[in-house]
Parts: C-alpha cells; sequence; structure tokens
C-alpha cells in the first residue's frame, strides 16, 4: 500500500512532518493559485507534480475537480465543464500522474451539521444530525431525482471514460457523504458500495473504478473488509480513504482512527490480503488541543496521530498476511 497523505501544492509544514514520518506519496488537489494558467492545463500540472518529486513525494492522485455542478444537475453549460474534465483528464495523463478522485454529489461535496462536536479528550469533530434537516428548504437547484443524476451521471461517464482509456487515467469515483438521500430537495445516490458498483458499470472500462471511502461506506453499513474484497477482485479499486466513524447514516460522527465502528487491522489485513498497491490515505481526523479547528478535519496533529496508526497497522499485516501480488 502506498500511505498518503494529502498536501497543498505549496510545501508547508505539513511537507516536512509528512516526510519525517516516512510517507513519500502526495494526493493533490488542483494548483488554483497558476494566475495566468487555468489549474487543469498541462503546465502548472506539471509544475505542481515537480515541487512534490523535488521534496521526495511522488504525486499519485489529484483529489479536486474543475466546476462540475451543472454537469451533476444536467443544466446549461455542462458540455462547456465537460471539456474541462476532458482536458484535466488528458493532461493529467501527459503528466504522468495515475488516478483522479472524483464525486457526484450535487449542489454541496461532503456535508456534515456540526464541525465542533466533542469527541474523546475533548477533541473536535465532524457530525451529522438527519434530524437537523428536516425543515430545511431547499437550495436553488430545487428538487433534483435521483433518476435525473442517473441519467446525468451516465451522460458524463460516457464522454469521459474513453478519454481516460486514451490517457491511461485511472477515474476513482467517491461515494456520497452522508449517504443519505435527499438533503434539502438533492438526492445522492451514490449511498453504498452497491450504488457504486451500478455506476461503474454504466461505462465498462478497466480505467473506471473506485474511491473506497471506509468512514462513508461505514456509514451507510456496508461490511468493510467484504467490501474491499469486491472491489479488488474487480481490480476496481483504485483508491482509499482510511477512516472510521461511529453512529448511523441518519446520525454519526467522525473519530479518532481507533476509536469507531470499525476494525480497522481487519481492513488493513484485507488490503494485503487482497495484494492492494494503491494510494491509501487518512482522512477527517479530529481537531486537537491547541488547534483552532479553522479547517474541520485537516487540521495538523490529528493527521500526525493518524498517519502512525495507518503505519502501525501495515507493519502488523505486512507480518500477519503472507505476501501476494499487487492489486
Amino acid at each position: 500500500m502506498q500511505l498518503a497523505e494529502f498536501f497543498s501544492s505549496q510545501p508547508s509544514r505539513l511537507w516536512h512532518l509528512a516526510k519525517q514520518m516516512d510517507v513519500n506519496y502526495a494526493v493533490g488537489g488542483l494548483p488554483w493559485e497558476e494566475q495566468l494558467e487555468k489549474p487543469w492545463d498541462l503546465m502548472p500540472l506539471i509544475r505542481m507534480k515537480q515541487r512534490y518529486q523535488d521534496f521526495g513525494l511522488t504525486l499519485s492522485v489529484i483529489e479536486s475537480m474543475p466546476p462540475s455542478n451543472h454537469i451533476k444537475l444536467g443544466t446549461l453549460g455542462r458540455d462547456e465543464e465537460i471539456e474541462m474534465f476532458q482536458t484535466l483528464i488528458v493532461n493529467m495523463g501527459a503528466a504522468g500522474i495515475p488516478v483522479l478522485c472524483y464525486n457526484f454529489m450535487a449542489q454541496f461535496n461532503w456535508f456534515r451539521t456540526s464541525t465542533t462536536t466533542r469527541s474523546r479528550g475533548g477533541a473536535l469533530v465532524s457530525s451529522y444530525d438527519h434530524s437537523l434537516m428536516t425543515d430545511a428548504p431547499l437550495t436553488e437547484a430545487g428538487v433534483v431525482t435521483e433518476e435525473r443524476l442517473w441519467e446525468n451521471l451516465h451522460y458524463f461517464m460516457s464522454r469521459i471514460v474513453p478519454v481516460a482509456e486514451r490517457a491511461k487515467v485511472k477515474l476513482a469515483l467517491h461515494p456520497d457523504d452522508p449517504p443519505i438521500s435527499p438533503i434539502r430537495g438533492i438526492s445522492r445516490i451514490l449511498r453504498s458500495a452497491e450504488a457504486l458498483q451500478r455506476a461503474i458499470d454504466l461505462v465498462p472500462s478497466p480505467y473506471n473504478g473506485i474511491t473506497l471511502c471506509q468512514g462513508t461506506l461505514a456509514t451507510a453499513g456496508d461490511d468493510i473488509p467484504n467490501t474491499i474484497r469486491h472491489f479488488a477482485s474487480r481490480d476496481k479499486l483504485f483508491f482509499v480513504h482510511f477512516r472510521d466513524v461511529r453512529g448511523t447514516k441518519e446520525k454519526f460522527e467522525e473519530t479518532f482512527h481507533d476509536d469507531g465502528k470499525t476494525d480497522m487491522l481487519a481492513a488493513m489485513r484485507t488490503y494485503y490480503e487482497v495484494g492492494y498497491g494503491g494510494p491509501a490515505r487518512p482522512d477527517h481526523v479530529p481537531t486537537m488541543e491547541g488547534e483552532d479547528n479553522a479547517n474541520p478535519g485537516y487540521e495538523l496533529l490529528g493527521r500526525l496521530y493518524g498517519v502512525g496508526y495507518i503505519k502501525g497497522l501495515m507493519e502488523a499485516a505486512a507480518k500477519s498476511v503472507p505476501a501476494s501480488s499487487p492489486a
């Protein structure tokens, strides 16, 4: 497994700390700071990749997207947004960046009703309580049905998957977070492992696969080791978010990696059993004492804790599982 972290596109303290922890793989966003060029153009991607490389980090995943809400809603402007996606994929291929993590959550991305829930020792985590959304008003998009989203996803995939095949870039679809529908009138269709499989079956391709976000799928009630085996056996497991939660899809909170509902050692052993050799990163970590929670889920100390915990699980799994060929 390639232990990775999500990094800003310019060097920061986390870059130094990650290297000190022997993290050698980077997950990056798009280089939006490039003022004279679009961040999905070739040269901004090459320069960003080179900054990582010069620091000793291999850029394995772009986890970001050009504007995409028209694509998801099927509204005027979606074809122009699809062209941006196609350009990004072509240029990722040219730059040698192998995986694009994307989502199909319309109107809003991952969504929480609190970012100040108290967890172990007073650490702050994000949480979701669906009852607080019962009387929430619709967004300006109005009611968006599941049928409409499935049609729009098919339209989108039919236009980007062939591009990804030619560019040799793996498309890693992330599940909807929270995995519950609807929220403020906006349906969420990718709410389970079964839904993810249905989605990538819309346009079958060796380059059409998933991001296995353990926290989201655990919230949905999926069994994580079985889900790992399912997608790995089909060569559809391209990227992993290694995190955990407690609760149900109606009401849940994020946790420290060792304090949630999932048997994380069993999950890690399963990755080793199936021979998964792709990138994985911690995600949505608690905000710890002394941090201001300005960036909920992505403050520094929780990331250090997560990396250390994952490294320990990796060592334990590697010693208990016979070596197998990478998936």
